[in-house]
């Protein structure tokens, strides 16, 4: 099983979005899916679901890790893609304490899915590398970096990707996928700009050619609870994340093949 952790330095960068969307691509591929909620403010589980608050979930199993996961997998109406939400103890650490306290933890609820037959593993994490979401990623195959095309945005790079080399020491066979760009105008200089300086800054293969716009159709679809290319109207977005996903493919495979180094 791949595990893709979507991490990010700090929050509202279109993290949720992506982790739902990317995950309903790979599915529709026909990849055997899980969407992981690992974000104690639950979002990808009240987008999807609204009873997500009386699930039992990640941070239940964190808490109780004989928790079977019959109770934690919740199916879509897609057979190859299911849920786990953050769950009723998504307030457990909050996501914080020192990295490694939950990595044993963490590990087993990675192999015990692995072993139900998925084959990609996708986790929406909380903001920052400290605590439970650097558990995950040093236990994840890789790393995807979402990164909101503003100005101030863009200067927490370099800090995001030190923090990775740091945890890289743990797991060593960390992929980092790369940045994606989210919510891009444009029509905006200044989203055009973002965008110029981020491939300025990192070395070509660092940023994903994808880029994913800031659309309102991304706000209708969460209403409904549903990935945007479900939608009528969402055929333009779904061939935004089935382009992501290609990279995606493309980038695991050259890593099987060789290392994946970054400055």
């Amino acid at each position: 099983m791949t595990t893709i952790a979507i991490s990010s330095q700090k929050g509202g960068v279109g993290k949720t979005t992506l982790s739902i969307n990317l995950a309903h691509a790979f599915a529709r591929a026909g990849v055997n899916t899980l969407l992981v909620d690992a974000d104690p403010q639950g979002s990808v589980g009240l987008s999807l679901t609204r009873q997500s608050r009386l699930l039992t979930g990640f941070y239940d199993f964190l808490a109780d890790p004989t928790t079977p996961l019959e109770q934690l997998i919740v199916p879509t109406r897609l057979s190859t893609f299911s849920l786990v939400t953050c769950g009723q103890a998504s307030d457990y650490e909050a996501g914080g304490g020192a990295t490694g306290t939950h990595l044993a933890r963490v590990r087993s609820f990675l192999r015990q899915i692995a072993d139900r037959g998925f084959g990609l593993c996708l986790i929406d994490t909380a903001a920052g590398l400290f605590g439970i979401t650097g558990d995950i990623i040093t236990s994840s195959s890789a790393v995807l970096i979402p990164q909101q095309a503003e100005p101030l945005g863009i200067r927490s790079v370099p800090k995001l990707l030190d923090g990775l080399n740091r945890l890289r020491i743990m797991n060593p066979r960390l992929n980092v996928l790369g940045v994606c760009l989210t919510m891009v105008q444009h029509e905006l200089a200044e989203s055009r700009e973002v965008a110029a300086a981020l491939r300025q800054l990192l070395p070509p293969e660092m940023v994903f050619q994808t880029q994913i716009p800031r659309d309102s159709l991304f706000v209708r679809a969460s209403a409904r609870g549903l990935p945007i290319g479900v939608l009528e109207e969402g055929a333009g977005a779904l061939a935004v994340f089935d382009s992501l996903r290609g990279e995606v493919d493309l980038k695991l495979e050259a890593d099987s093949r060789s290392s994946n180094t970054f400055g």
